[in-house]
């Protein structure tokens, strides 16, 4: 017999569907259940690698960690990596398998139907409970007939569905009502529940709205989430990237001075959740940014890995972020690369696969060559960095960083490894170094933090907002999970 199943959709991007489902996921496994995540298709170039070498999105790896289970292709089958302007690699099972423009796509869906039906059919039958997560909104119409991660999925496998909308963003009570009403009668049978995601404020205020919500679509309100302070968990997708915003924590530093890191908020940025790291360290405070002045300023650059090296890169000079990172690194002062931005660093790029421009000059900071490989490199590291690019060191004249992989010369720094300052070894020797490099003496690098340790805290926090605010009979009736209501 299939385990049940529930979709948690949102009535836009960027809802809190990842966050929510994590939080599910958390509360059910910490409730002794076996429960594993699911999406459909994710369209993020925030990744992560699975042990057998798969590709997924980073929140589907993070919903994974939050039921205690290593990351797999089976929980995210389909992954589309926006390249350019309406073209998207498409990522099935893991592996790289073509590009498509937006209406190409429209007809890929349908082929790959039983990919996602077969995925979802083996999870239900290996776990207790799967929880799905969709893409985008089910109030798309446009696109139903050939949905695969919405309402075409809720139907496929007899899924009810729960639509989460975002408050902070405005109009959550139209939202669901108009999800509601644009969607066709036997779609609209299947949404069983709402729930308002990040409410700030008196929560008697927003009752009669809710109450009215429920009387105009006779779907109940099963709860809602507070904003969450200090939530920084692995983003979705890039949207969470967004320029001036700070990153993680910011918790206060150790010693008399604090680092500040500049991100380069790219324009294909990807796995943007990188700089994370950084950002739980005690006085290191993150910030997005696309400002030159900043770059300057700044105790250390991190150029963060793209989805479209070439491209940035490009932007870079016409920006004048390249000459500002250039500037710095002459002075001494701290650069680091990770991925496409290490490859940016680099003497000399040659693409004909990524963009077909050939040969192209990099910053020339680093005395390293790159070429384009027509087959993706997919690894893991025992640590848990992992390493996704197509890009290629041919030549390098520098010593490499950290472990035998990257380069280094002088402050500036480049690594393909994705992950790697979530080793909290080495993430303390680079601030240190940083530290020194920008000549920040007052500044003391924590010898107790742990990554993996403050992410467990995250999800923990889901979970008890889940917990305290959603979950109970009325989520496990909308739902069919009876787990979610510890009365049940």
């Amino acid at each position: 017999m299939a385990a049940p199943a529930a979709l948690i959709a949102g009535c836009t991007s960027d809802a809190g569907k990842s966050v929510l489902v994590a939080g599910l996921c958390r509360l059910l496994a910490r409730r002794g259940v076996d429960v594993a995540p699911f999406k459909a298709q994710n369209m993020s170039n925030n990744c992560a690698v699975t042990p057998d070498g798969g590709e997924i999105g980073r929140a589907q790896a993070l919903q994974a960690a939050a039921c205690g289970l290593a990351p797999s292709v089976d929980f995210n089958p389909v992954l589309l990596k926006p390249e350019a302007e309406a073209v998207s690699q498409v990522v099935v099972r893991g592996r790289a398998a073509g590009r498509v423009g937006a209406r190409d796509y429209r007809g890929r869906r349908r082929e790959l139907r039983g990919v996602v039906a077969d995925a979802l059919a083996g999870l239900r039958e290996r776990h207790e409970v799967v929880i799905c997560e969709g893409a985008g909104s089910p109030a798309e119409v446009n696109l139903r007939d050939s949905d695969i991660a919405n309402m075409g999925l809720a139907e496929a496998a007899g899924l009810p569905v729960v639509v989460v909308g975002d408050i902070d963003r405005g109009g959550v009570l139209a939202h669901f009502v108009g999800t509601h009403a644009i969607l066709d009668p036997a779609d609209r049978e299947r949404i069983t529940g709402f729930a308002v995601n990040r409410f700030r404020g008196d929560p008697g205020l927003l009752a009669p709205g809710l109450a009215e919500v429920t009387r105009c679509t006779g779907v109940p309100v099963l709860g809602v989430v507070p904003e969450l302070p200090g939530l920084w968990v692995d983003a979705e997708d890039s949207l969470a990237a967004r320029v001036g915003a700070p990153v993680g924590p910011g918790a206060a530093p150790l010693g008399a001075e604090a680092l500040e890191v500049a991100a380069i908020r790219l324009p294909r940025v990807s796995n943007a959740t990188d700089v994370e790291a950084l950002a739980v360290e005690p006085g290191v405070r993150v910030r997005w940014t696309v400002d030159p002045l900043d770059a300057l300023a700044a105790d250390l650059v991190v150029l963060p890995g793209t989805k479209s090296t070439i491209a940035d890169l490009a932007w870079l000079r016409r920006t004048g972020l390249a000459a500002a990172i250039a500037a710095r690194a002459g002075r001494g002062v701290p650069v680091l690369g990770i991925c496409g931005g290490f490859q940016m660093l680099c003497r000399g790029i040659e693409d004909r696969v990524e963009s077909g421009a050939g040969a192209v000059a990099g910053l020339g900071l680093l005395d390293v060559d790159i070429a384009f490989g027509e087959d993706k490199i997919l690894r893991r590291h025992p640590g848990g960095s992992y390493e996704v690019r197509q890009g290629r060191v041919i030549r390098s004249a520098e010593a490499t960083w950290p472990h035998g992989e990257g380069a280094v010369r002088g402050p500036v720094r480049g690594t393909h490894r994705h992950g790697l300052l979530e080793e909290d070894p080495v993430r303390r020797r680079l601030l240190a170094e940083v530290a020194a490099e920008a000549g920040k003496d007052g500044f003391r690098v924590s010898p107790g933090t742990s990554f993996r340790a403050a992410r467990e805290r995250q999800l923990d926090l889901l979970a008890d907002a889940v917990r305290d605010h959603l979950a109970g009979p009325g989520l496990a009736a909308a739902t069919g999970i009876a787990q979610l209501d510890p009365a049940g």
